[in-house]
């Protein structure tokens, strides 16, 4: 039984510039559980979601939350509980790694003003978090710079997370690290996620549900274990078949 829904894309266009990007995405977002977003390079999977953050907005189209129309500004959004770790990542590295966390907690102005318990759960998910604390975030690895990234989307409770490949250049070992944190968070915390994922391995263990994109739409939704299942389609879709992707 699918739950109800959190976030919903009715007809969603958007055009930067003078280029159409995304023509029409159709797509629901279930609350609680991870949805993977899918789809060749160019689909418009990244584009999908900085519209949902109206950082490109959209021009045509409704993008619901929680019953209601989401507002225009990006500051309103992350005020309802969407955190958005980018692909860039978008950590200070001049700062550290405290400094990275106190800077995206909006109830927190001091270190000492950070939640304590929550700071436990987050060390007890990367562990290189407490270990480097006081670091310059800049010289961290790659690895450890996305567990910042995330860490940050996490360091207060969210209703919805928006995350952009985070496993794209990490060793295999990292990548596993990063499904273990994730599928934790799903497991303690029901938080929901949108989760743009190019490697399938990650998006089998991780999905609950998964939407594929082409040219600007939607073209595929349903569970993911129903793709993992069904290899023609995954050639289909996606141009891939899992065995070749373990």
């Amino acid at each position: 039984m699918t739950n109800r829904t959190l976030l919903k894309l009715s007809d969603v266009h958007t055009h930067i510039a003078a280029y159409h990007i995304l023509h029409g995405v159709n797509l629901e977002v279930p609350e609680g559980e991870v949805t993977m977003l899918l789809g060749r390079n160019g689909a418009g999977k990244t584009t999908t979601l900085r519209t949902l953050m109206q950082l490109w907005p959209h021009s045509q189209g409704r993008i619901e939350f929680d019953g209601q129309e989401l507002p225009r500004n990006t500051a309103d959004i992350a005020q309802l509980g969407i955190a958005y770790v980018p692909e860039s990542m978008g950590i200070f590295s001049d700062l550290t790694v405290a400094e990275n966390l106190l800077l995206a907690a909006r109830q927190a102005k001091r270190l000492q003003d950070l939640d304590s318990q929550r700071l436990e759960w987050l060390f007890g998910l990367f562990p290189a978090l407490k270990k480097f604390w006081l670091y310059p975030a800049g010289k961290l690895s790659g690895g450890q710079k996305q567990m910042v990234a995330i860490a940050r989307a996490l360091v207060e409770p969210r209703r919805l997370l928006l995350i952009d490949e985070p496993s794209k250049g990490l060793a295999p070992a990292i990548v596993q690290n990063l499904i273990d944190a994730l599928l934790e968070l799903k497991r303690t915390h029901r938080t929901t996620v949108l989760l743009v994922e190019q490697n399938f391995a990650v998006a089998k263990a991780l999905g609950d549900r998964v939407a594929v994109m082409d040219d600007g739409r939607v073209v595929h939704h349903g569970a993911m274990q129903a793709l993992v299942d069904d290899e023609a389609l995954q050639q289909r879709l996606l141009g891939l078949s899992l065995g070749a992707h373990q």
